[in-house]
């Protein structure tokens, strides 16, 4: 619970700082919309990596929302980046569209998996190795209204999927099985 306080304590300060501005110069401006951007990412990225008593975090296409002894705060997503969630698996899943950042539990923990993703194009967006996190998810922040090949293997198993990331999809994709 101190650090879900902390961080939207942090983020609250981050957001008046922002809103206290005066100066209205067009780099200016350009470096607070990509602090915010980072702001916002680490954000999700705490609450994907902690552990929380009587905090919930889920993500939707376009917001965050965080419900904090009741009180419910929401936080607007990057206009041009889509937080996607994946956790491939082998035998066990759940259905899921929206994710529950503190709540969803993937079955393959920090687990090294290669992901590949090309746009429509056949533009390589993501070609590395990543660990799947305590929940056993990978966490993606992909550009925004398009359509992706996703290839994921591990331990000598591959799944191949198409995911999209416009207004209204899905954040959590427990679809994808390891064959």
């Amino acid at each position: 619970m101190k650090k879900a306080l902390l961080l939207i304590m942090g983020t609250l300060l981050s957001l008046v700082l922002v809103a206290c501005s005066n100066d209205s110069s067009a780099p200016q401006e350009e470096g607070k919309q990509n602090e915010e951007k980072q702001d916002i990412k680490e954000q999700v990225h705490a609450y994907s990596v902690g552990t929380f008593d009587e905090v919930t975090a889920s993500i939707t296409s376009h917001e965050l929302l965080v419900t904090d002894n009741g009180k419910k705060i929401s936080f607007d997503l990057p206009k041009d980046e889509f937080f996607v969630s994946i956790a491939p698996f082998v035998e066990t899943t759940h259905e899921c569209a929206i994710h529950s950042l503190t709540g969803c539990q993937g079955e393959l923990v920090e687990k090294d998996f290669d992901v590949h993703i090309q746009d429509q194009e056949g533009n390589v967006v993501v070609d590395e190795t990543m660990a799947s996190l305590e929940n056993g998810f990978i966490d993606l922040w992909l550009p925004r209204d398009q359509t992706y090949q996703v290839k994921i293997e591990y331990d000598g198993k591959a799944v191949e999927s198409e995911i999209s990331t416009f207004e209204g999809d899905n954040t959590c994709i427990t679809t994808m099985q390891l064959t």
